[in-house]
């Protein structure tokens, strides 16, 4: 199954801490890396804090969507991430985006992400390494948000 990953940090050195939950991700079984975007750099929306770096992922498995959800926590928990709010700065956020045409709406899991179309730092990254999963009204919708590729 072909599945999108959201990245995204804004506390600490977060491109290193990007590019560390890559390889984590790479190492989780039957898991596969495809495609990584590049970094892009964005204003907090709905938050505080430094600017976050964020990407996006694409990944083809065989775990279980639930599944992934669960290994993707557990490596923003390795990284020190903590939810002590809503929205709240972090060191690591890793969001299951898309997971193939499915959608999922359960209890600890809701796919497609739902922000993710309200949000550039997601549609940019993702429209970079898969262009046919974003459409053009998709984009003009963020196109007022600040989101540089850096």
């Amino acid at each position: 199954m072909i599945a999108f990953v959201g990245l995204g940090a804004n506390l600490g050195d977060a491109k290193a801490c990007l590019t560390w939950a890559m390889s984590q991700i790479d190492a989780l079984p039957f898991t596969q890396r495809v495609k990584a975007s590049s970094f892009y750099g964005s204003a907090p929306i709905d938050s505080s804090g430094p600017d976050y770096i964020n990407a996006v992922l694409q990944v083809s498995t065989c775990l279980g969507a639930p599944d992934l959800l669960v290994a993707l926590q557990k490596i923003e928990h390795l990284a020190g991430r903590e939810r002590p709010y809503r929205n709240a700065p972090r060191t690591l956020d890793l969001d299951l985006l898309l997971y193939g045409s499915a959608q999922i709406m359960s209890s600890m899991l809701q796919v497609p992400h739902p922000r993710m179309f309200e949000r550039a730092f997601v549609l940019l990254p993702l429209a970079e390494i898969a262009p046919g999963w974003v459409t053009a009204d998709q984009m003009t919708t963020v196109g007022d948000q600040v989101c540089e590729r850096i």
